[in-house]
């Protein structure tokens, strides 16, 4: 009887360990879990019509300031990133250079969770146009200046000058035509009285 019970005991040890095996084993997948990249922006094989300010990477845990690192080059595979990654919970932004050149950019990360889990790739997006810088002085100095012309007088306008002298003319004539009319008058009395004395 007691041979009984011992043997009752064991089978129930036997499956009881199995069972636990098989709950471990069920919650190890979660806890070796890894931490994905879940949305990007701009997205894979974007086509933008030029540079944007920056690129965030959004992921599906929070991320360590320590060990975030990403690196945007263009086309001539020189860096456009300025200055260090920046995170904010589970998003990691870099801002870019915005005189950079039009065509294909690559992006790649690696940076680590704040539980240590460590996360890299990489992938490339497109510029199709490259931002061009303005200058107000530059604009004021491009644009023509038209030369400035005297104005024209009116078709049948006598000129200034002209119509001046004309005046002078007539006035010096009026004058003149005056006088001699005076000095005419002025004879004619004059031998009048001789006539008139000589006859008395």
């Amino acid at each position: 009887m007691h041979y009984t019970h011992r043997r009752a005991r064991f089978a129930a040890r036997a499956l009881v360990v199995p069972a636990a095996l098989g709950i471990l084993a069920a919650g190890a997948p979660l806890a070796a879990a890894h931490t994905d990249l879940d949305s990007s922006t701009p997205v894979a094989k974007a086509s933008l019509p030029d540079v944007p300010e920056s690129v965030t990477l959004t992921f599906s845990d929070p991320m360590d300031q320590k060990y975030a690192k990403v690196a945007v080059t263009g086309p001539d595979k020189k860096p456009v990133a300025q200055g260090n990654a920046q995170v904010d919970g589970k998003r990691v932004t870099i801002a870019l250079a915005s005189q950079a050149p039009a065509g294909l950019y690559s992006v790649g990360y690696r940076v680590v969770s704040a539980d240590g889990h460590p996360v890299s790739g990489s992938y490339t997006f497109t510029v199709q146009t490259q931002k061009a810088s303005t200058s107000p002085m530059a604009s004021a100095s491009e644009t023509p200046t038209a030369p400035s012309t005297p104005p024209t007088p009116a078709a049948g306008a006598p000129a200034a000058s002209d119509s001046g002298g004309s005046t002078g003319v007539s006035t010096a004539a009026v004058t003149a035509a005056g006088v001699l009319l005076a000095a005419g008058a002025a004879g004619y009395l004059i031998l009048r009285r001789k006539r008139i004395s000589r006859d008395h």
